[in-house]
């Protein structure tokens, strides 16, 4: 069992502080169990679904836990499965068997566990036949692309009695962990705003070119479910052509995920409703307006000859909360060299001070009182990609051994899915909505209602709740 250590990231901390601080984070990180080599020797039956970049970061967590047994591996992309089937071989010294359609790897191989770590508008359609098929799932975030896609996630996961553990691995990262504690603890006194940011460069935009996929990837299987759009990426998956689709590139096309509040904005939403939404008994918020556009990429193109991304370049939204209310803006230019603390994150202000949650540079407290020390605790991250999976693995291995709900279960991550659709949803429509939360109905707006799902393309069939 791995016990985060704070003392070697906090700076300007009184002792008395350190210690409450470092033991509130100690207890509710040492909960976390971390299985290794000296694991029981009972090996679930595991396959991957997805066998791009971040798929083989979860890959590479359930190979080291030694208590998964590498059978199966599906991608419409045979480069990135060939890799991948060499690196259980070396590392784990499985020979899973390959699969391009996940439903045969389903029905063939059985498996106990199922790592989805395709593009997001596939996440809702394997998780319920995983878990349908009798396998707990980690299923990467965000859950879907529509919110009604997230509710039958949760019902199946429910009706089938499966453990589903969403990727948002924040809600273990020692800092993370502590610094929630610190806030509820009341140290940061009544929080009665959030302000959740991403912050990167960038520039205006060029159209690419549309070409044949290559001969190793079926790209009509790539979307699946959603729209056929032409194929842009590159034929050198080691160095993709900024912008396009696929590998990689999909975060920024709205026929296949929702942008970078959609991407990124999930962490944060999931943060904010597990500190200051748990505080005050609050899943959801009840108002949301959000604009934003494409003034410096430019408009979207989408032609026979070529096309661009169509998200949003900079967005802005506001949710309304009972008991508080939260501020979203990312964009993709200007950088962040004006302002304290990183390009990505969340302030909650409180009548004490403001504290930063951070990624790379842990969280940092300021008092309201100029006279008091700034409060700071480092990170404790791991490579690649500066991540928190092995932990999240750990726990989603207790749940299903225990039987107990993972610490980031499909439920609740559905509320903090949605939040990101919603502010989405209107920037859509380009205006506010007010959400019922317990019906998860959008009030008195038929417009705005149908966006909660979307239709599938021919020969697949949207989920039913």
């Amino acid at each position: 069992m791995i016990r985060p250590k704070p003392s070697r990231g906090v700076m300007n901390m009184n002792r008395r502080q350190f210690i409450k601080t470092s033991a509130a984070a100690s207890i509710a990180f040492s909960a976390v169990p971390i299985l290794g080599a000296d694991s029981p020797a009972k090996k679930y039956r595991t396959a991957l679904v997805g066998c791009g970049w971040w798929g083989n970061n979860i890959l590479g967590e359930a190979m080291a836990s030694g208590a998964c047994k590498i059978v199966a591996l599906c991608d419409v992309d045979g480069r990135f499965l060939d890799k991948t089937v060499e690196r259980v071989k070396k590392e784990a010294g499985d020979s899973p068997n390959v699969y391009r359609d996940y439903r045969e790897l389903l029905a063939d191989e059985k498996p106990e566990i199922v790592i989805v770590g395709t593009p997001d508008h596939w996440h809702p359609l394997i998780t319920i036949a995983a878990v349908q098929s009798g396998a707990h799932v980690y299923v990467e975030k965000p859950i879907g692309h529509t919110i009604r896609e997230g509710r039958a996630m949760v019902n199946a996961a429910r009706k089938y009695n499966r453990v589903v553990q969403v990727g948002t691995h924040r809600r273990v990262s020692p800092h993370n962990v502590s610094g929630r504690e610190f806030i509820r603890s009341g140290k940061a006194g009544k929080i009665g705003m959030v302000r959740a940011f991403v912050h990167y460069g960038g520039g205006p935009e060029k159209a690419l070119p549309n070409i044949e996929p290559p001969k190793e990837l079926d790209w009509d299987m790539w979307c699946g479910p959603a729209p056929l759009r032409p194929f842009n990426g590159s034929l050198d998956m080691e160095n993709p052509w900024r912008g396009s689709i696929h590998p990689r590139g999909f975060r920024q096309y709205l026929d296949y995920a929702n942008g970078t509040l959609g991407d990124w904005g999930i962490h944060w939403m999931d943060q904010i409703l597990w500190i200051a939404g748990e505080m005050n008994g609050e899943k959801w918020p009840r108002k949301i307006y959000s604009t934003g556009g494409r003034p410096i990429k430019g408009p979207p193109v989408l032609s026979k000859t070529e096309q661009t991304t169509d998200a949003p370049d900079h967005q802005v939204a506001v949710f309304e909360f009972e008991s508080f209310t939260v501020s979203w803006e990312h964009r993709q230019f200007a950088a962040n060299n004006a302002e304290k603390g990183e390009n990505v994150g969340c302030y909650f202000y409180g009548t004490e001070g403001t504290f930063h949650q951070g990624w790379i540079d842990g969280w940092k407290f300021y008092p309201t009182d100029s006279k008091k020390p700034v409060i700071e605790q480092k990170a404790q991250l791991h490579e690649p990609d500066q991540q928190n999976i092995k932990e999240l693995w750990a726990d989603f291995l207790d749940a299903i051994k225990t039987g107990r709900r993972p610490i980031s279960d499909i439920e609740a991550i559905h509320y903090s899915t949605n939040v990101s659709l919603l502010g989405m949803l209107s920037y859509k429509l380009g205006r506010s909505i007010r959400w019922d939360g317990e019906k998860e109905q959008i009030i008195g707006d038929a417009e705005a209602n149908k966006l909660l799902s979307r239709k599938y393309r021919k020969g697949w069939e949207y989920p039913k709740a």
